[in-house]
């Protein structure tokens, strides 16, 4: 005890790792219990709870470590006799002790018993010896005993008596006997080798049947104890008539050495005797006297023949010997006796006992090799060698035995555990003994594995592509993410968040953290949005938790929500207006008409057809280009003010639409109208209200045209900071290319979209007019220029 506070105290200063300390008190602790036995002694017959020792103080242990290292007792064998008090350290005997039951055959009575802690393990060894208490007295086998003497029996003969039995041991046990007064006797005791009191009845003065045919003497046996007990028995003599000769056996003792296996009806000896005389004086009967009780049971003695059998099972264990008297009588009732001593040989017929002391119920996957599972013993009830014994574990587990002392064993663990593994071990403990056929018995012990939190969650993708219908209604669920983990309990109990960088805007999705369930916020529009990601990440409930991340990418499809919209002509502008000559041949190419959908695929697939027209056969559109061409040739009986309605359509479901109006002018040709102008109207002055009306035209188209080109450097500029990844085109590529095309000669414009961006140039050129003479007014839908070529 003073060898363990010492270790305690070095660890405590030393700073030292935990497991030195353990292993440091685990040496000196198995050390002092193969060196240290703790002895007492205890009368027999004492009450129930009573008090045996402090183990505590014999031990110098502090009442408060007896339930801190749950101090316990352990007895060897299957009853456990004896109790131990952690509160007060107090060993006490768990019922009253009878020695007589517990030793029956043992001049001493030594109860051994182990006192075991644990956290650190520790056995001590302990003695208990139960000392006799004289509260058996002597009792003869039979309350009366019955001799036939001859009366022609010669002074000095001697009679053998039953002897008495005591099971007190000791000066407790039987010490003396005495015979009562009478004229013809006297008490011959004798001590034999084996420490057992023969008794004799010797005859001192000649018998006379004539003069008394029957003799009772009290017998008495007393033992030494205070105050002494006695037991009394009638020995009843019958003086017979004259018989000369009595049996005479060929041999005093008969010695047999026997296996405790031998079959039952087994010849162990024959006893003889001889007896000379003639008729009934000459037949001689045996009988057993002098012979416990058990080995009446176990053997079988024939009157006839003087052959003794074997009727019970010989237990070596129970008994190592047994000694019987065999009585020869003859037919007149002349006796003598023979002694046979049996020797019990051991045979190997006790398998090994296995009992449990200690066990971990589970231990932690983490926990690390050379750890304690369990702490069990091995006892072999056979002798020599077949009771010597060898452990092993049956399979290839990762679990290991080691013998410490007093034929305990130690399973520990001799590899890592892993739960995910193997959730629990089913372990098979044999034991053999060394026996030339050599017996086994088998213990299985269940060690189950705890869970650690070893194992992060784990997703069934590294990247979930998901997608939603944009305009979607808000906390829409569009799918679920999966992460499992390997582990159990809390530690695979997954819980899912999002990860949201800083910087960035509140997302626009939301996940379950119980089950992954992935929710829209808001509605999307696939025109601002139509991609974006998150990182999604699963932490388990472990302490510290473990985690896994994992991409979520939302892919928004579009809806056939937007109209087409036109670039030309405009849709705000008055009627557009276009000069086609009256010579103008079939397929003349009048005007584009020019649109483009925000939408996209098939939602911004358009088509151009002619819904009215001033004359219906004299123009037609291209369904994909959007080109107003001539159907036929122009005729004079064409009017000359056309107006067309084309409608552009996409095709969405439902499809959406818009129109645009043209104004067509047949004009008979340029140069025609040229020259009738020129003739009719005299050539207008430099300074006339209509060159002021040109200029002041071509002052605002030039204003306009600066204005539109500041414009579009500073949206660049602007647009050009921002990430490329939160911006999207306003129209889709595929609109515009599939509108491309040419105008009118008089109307020539460069469209340009570049993909990816939302930036659009717009180059303008001069438009061509025909020249008009000086004083001529265009027509409607005619501009006058002053540049002619």
């Amino acid at each position: 005890g003073w060898l363990f506070w010492r270790a305690m105290a070095w660890g405590r200063r030393s700073g030292g790792s935990k497991r030195q300390v353990i292993l440091f008190i685990l040496c000196v602790c198995v050390c002092q219990s193969g060196a240290e036995t703790l002895r007492y002694s205890l009368p027999e017959e004492m009450e129930r709870d009573s008090f045996v020792a402090d183990i505590a103080k014999d031990l110098g242990v502090p009442l408060s470590q007896l339930a801190a290292r749950k101090a316990r007792v352990v007895s060897e064998g299957n009853e456990q006799l004896f109790r131990l008090n952690q509160n007060t350290g107090v060993l006490t005997a768990k019922e009253s002790l009878d020695r007589e039951e517990i030793c029956p055959q043992s001049d001493t009575c030594t109860l051994v018993f182990k006192i075991f802690f644990e956290n650190p393990l520790q056995l001590i060894r302990g003695e208990v010896e139960v000392s006799d208490v004289n509260d058996n007295s002597p009792v003869f086998p039979e309350k009366e005993m019955v001799l036939e003497i001859l009366e022609t029996a010669s002074p000095g003969s001697r009679f053998p008596l039953e002897s008495a039995q005591d099971k007190d041991v000791g000066i407790n046990g039987l010490q003396n006997y005495s015979l009562g007064p009478n004229p013809h006797f006297s008490l011959a005791v004798g001590t034999a080798k084996d420490g057992v009191k023969d008794l004799e009845l010797v005859l001192q003065r000649q018998l006379d049947r004539e003069e008394q045919g029957e003799l009772n003497l009290l017998l008495t046996a007393t033992d030494g104890g205070s105050p002494p007990r006695s037991g009394t028995a009638q020995v009843r003599i019958v003086v017979l008539d004259a018989n000369d000769n009595i049996p005479v056996f060929d041999r005093e003792v008969y010695e047999v050495r026997l296996a405790e296996n031998n079959p039952l009806e087994q010849l162990v000896v024959r006893v003889a005797a001889a007896d000379p005389d003639e008729g009934s004086n000459g037949e001689v009967h045996y009988t057993f006297a002098q012979t416990s009780e058990q080995s009446r049971q176990l053997f079988q003695l024939n009157p006839t023949t003087g052959e003794i059998r074997v009727v019970g099972n010989l237990d070596f264990e129970e008994a190592k010997s047994h000694k019987m008297v065999v009585k020869a009588t003859d037919g007149a009732g002349l006796s003598a006796h023979c002694k046979v001593q049996v020797e019990v040989l051991d045979v190997n017929d006790n398998a090994p006992e296995i009992a449990l002391t200690s066990l971990s119920a589970s231990i932690p996957e983490d926990a690390p090799p050379r750890t304690v599972v369990a702490l069990f013993s091995v006892r072999d009830r056979d002798s020599g060698d077949n009771g010597r014994t060898e452990c092993s574990i049956d399979g290839d587990l990762p679990f290991s035995l080691t013998p410490t002392f007093d034929n305990y064993y130690e399973l520990r663990t001799n590899a890592a555990l892993d739960r995910e593994r193997t959730v629990e071990y089913n372990i098979t403990i044999t034991a053999t003994d060394w026996g030339t056929k050599r017996l086994s018995s088998r213990e299985t012990i269940f060690v189950q594995i705890s869970d650690v939190n070893d194992n992060p969650p784990e997703f069934t993708q590294e990247v979930y592509t998901m997608s939603v219908t944009e305009n979607n209604s808000p906390m829409l669920r569009i799918g679920r993410m999966k992460a499992t983990d390997a582990d159990a309990g809390k530690n695979a109990r997954v819980n899912y968040a999002l990860v949201r960088p800083e910087g960035k805007e509140k997302p626009e999705v939301s996940i379950n953290a119980e089950n992954g369930d992935v929710y829209i916020l808001r509605p999307l529009d696939y025109e601002k949005v139509r991609t974006f990601e998150v990182t999604v990440r699963a932490a388990d409930g472990g302490s510290p938790p473990l985690s896994a991340q994992a991409v979520l990418r939302v892919v928004v499809r579009d809806e056939n929500d937007n109209a087409p919209v036109l670039l030309h002509p405009a849709p705000d502008s008055s009627a557009a207006g276009e000069l086609v000559p009256r010579w103008a041949p079939s397929g003349y190419l009048v005007a584009k008409v020019v649109a483009v959908d925000a939408d996209a695929g098939q939602n911004a697939w358009l088509s151009y057809e002619l819904a009215k027209a001033t004359e219906p056969g004299l123009f037609r559109v291209g369904l994909h280009s959007g080109e107003v061409r001539t159907a036929r040739a122009v005729t004079e009986r064409d009017a000359a003010r056309q107006r067309l309605i084309v409608l552009v359509r996409d095709r969405g479901q439902p499809s959406r639409s818009a129109t645009a109006t043209l104004a067509v002018a047949l004009v008979d040709g340029f140069s025609e109208a040229h020259l009738r102008v020129s003739e009719v109207a005299p050539a207008a002055e430099p300074d006339g209200p209509l060159t002021l009306y040109l200029i002041a035209s071509l002052v605002c188209v030039s204003a306009l045209f600066l204005a539109t080109a500041v414009a579009a450097v500073v949206a660049r500029v602007r647009r050009a900071r921002r990430s490329e990844a939160e911006t999207l085109p306003k129209f889709p590529t595929t609109a515009t290319e599939s509108n491309a095309g040419s105008l009118p000669r008089s109307y020539v414009y460069d469209v340009c979209f570049a993909a990816g961006t939302v930036n659009s140039e717009f180059r303008f050129l001069r438009p061509l007019f025909p020249c008009f003479p000086a004083g001529l007014p265009p027509g409607p839908g005619e501009q006058r220029s002053s540049v002619c070529s």
